[in-house]
């Protein structure tokens, strides 16, 4: 008998948009700002933060965190308790050095398929040999992408260093070394190994679970010393191994959904990029509580996790963008409205967006000098036509964004006006 996504008529209880609207809000740190968790403890929470450029990082937890001092997280980054690297659909993630331990290996599947694509460059390439190399140079001192394609293309002279630098990629757990990622004075991408980085040998931590309130539980790390240790990321002689540990894949479920759900099966392969991910649901069943959306599609939560009230009050948040609240579910409905899908992209770029009600609602813009001191003007552009309430909300938010992301203006500008060019 085929296997089905949808839940059988009658036998669970249905979540609407605004049910699921809340209840991930709520997950996100987005009904109200955490007073309790530190940074370190935040970044954990979300399963890491879309890093794609330096500041989105720092503005998703202005949204989130009621203290929050973009100093502490640049300060975990330089200290190396917190790392930048490919992770989740192949994109780079602020994560923590720990749970950066076993997403690097968990997302594997998804690099060796993007691999793939760049076969043809790679003729005649041995990919353990590359990995090699690649791990030589970029322990040896961190490398530029140009600086790694060059040494690759050394060794191999008729491939092509794209594709050599994207095995490599593939090949190995790379970080972005600081000060890149830094604020106020982030450097170029430069890339070492995330064991050269921390200093360790391969595969040394362990696991931790997700309590029954949703939150993750276990030591510092954010794993613990719950079950089996990861898989150690791909060494010099095995570039694109596949299959993290059963219970690795268990255990990153479990955080998914204390930070995004309730959510289906092919919400949680989006957010990964990963197939195959049915088996481990259904092995999980017995510890969740399931739920359909509107169109019978089942969803899965922790049992005890928190769901308010469809009518709860959500406050307007100004968001980064890629922030992985937009990007986590294969149905983005509960974000994002059917009229508005598409609407913060232009071309290559992507805008920071802002959510009123809980839901998309447009997109804005920081303009400052980078020097420091001088006006800083926060641009806002609705896709509707809020009233007047929702402006001033929309306002008083932007300036309490604007005192923690641009401490270093002599004054402030808020403005309803165009961001997205035409």
């Amino acid at each position: 008998m085929a296997k089905t996504n949808r839940a059988p008529s009658g036998t669970a209880p249905v979540l609407g948009p605004r049910a699921l609207n809340r209840a991930t809000l709520d997950r996100q740190l987005l009904l109200r700002r955490s007073r309790d968790l530190s940074v370190e403890e935040a970044v954990a929470h979300l399963v890491g933060l879309q890093a794609q450029n330096v500041k989105p990082p720092y503005y998703a937890l202005a949204a989130r965190l009621a203290d929050f001092d973009p100093a502490e997280l640049s300060a975990l980054l330089d200290a190396r308790e917190l790392v930048r690297m490919v992770t989740m659909r192949s994109t780079i993630h602020l994560h923590t050095a720990a749970d950066a331990r076993v997403l690097r290996p968990f997302v594997q599947d998804a690099l060796a398929r993007e691999l793939s694509v760049f076969r043809a460059g790679l003729a005649g390439v041995d990919l353990r040999e590359l990995a090699g190399v690649a791990r030589e140079a970029v322990e040896t001192e961190p490398r530029t992408m140009k600086q790694l394609r060059e040494a690759l293309s050394a060794r191999w002279p008729d491939a092509d260093p794209q594709s050599l630098a994207i095995a490599a990629r593939c090949a190995l757990p790379l970080v972005q070394v600081t000060p890149r990622g830094l604020w106020r004075r982030s450097g170029q991408v430069a890339l070492t190994t995330l064991e050269h980085w921390l200093g360790e040998e391969q595969g040394d931590r362990g696991m931790a679970s997700t309590g029954g309130d949703g939150g993750a539980r276990g030591g510092r790390d954010g794993w613990g010393a719950v079950g089996a240790p990861p898989a150690a990321p791909s060494d010099a002689g095995t570039p694109c191994d596949t299959a993290a540990p059963s219970e690795t894949a268990s255990l990153v479920v479990l955080r998914y959904l204390a930070a995004f759900g309730p959510a289906s099966v092919k919400d949680m392969q989006t957010w990964a990029r990963l197939t195959r991910m049915r088996e481990v649901f259904e092995r999980l069943r017995p510890q969740l509580r399931t739920f359909r959306d509107e169109h019978g599609v089942e969803l899965f939560d922790l049992p005890d996790a928190p769901r308010p009230d469809a009518d709860t009050p959500a406050p307007p948040r100004f968001l980064p963008e890629y922030d992985n609240l937009l990007l986590s579910h294969a149905d983005r409905t509960r974000v994002v409205p059917a009229a508005y899908k598409g609407r913060t992209w232009k071309g290559n770029s992507a805008h920071c967006v802002f959510l009123l009600d809980g839901f998309l609602a447009g997109v804005w813009r920081l303009a400052e000098d980078p020097r420091g001191g001088g006006e800083a003007v926060l641009t806002i552009e609705p896709f509707g036509e809020p009233g007047r309430a929702e402006r001033e909300e929309l306002t008083r938010e932007a300036e309490r964004m604007l005192l923690r992301i641009a401490e270093t203006a002599s004054s402030y500008d808020i403005r309803f006006g165009t961001v997205i060019d035409t």
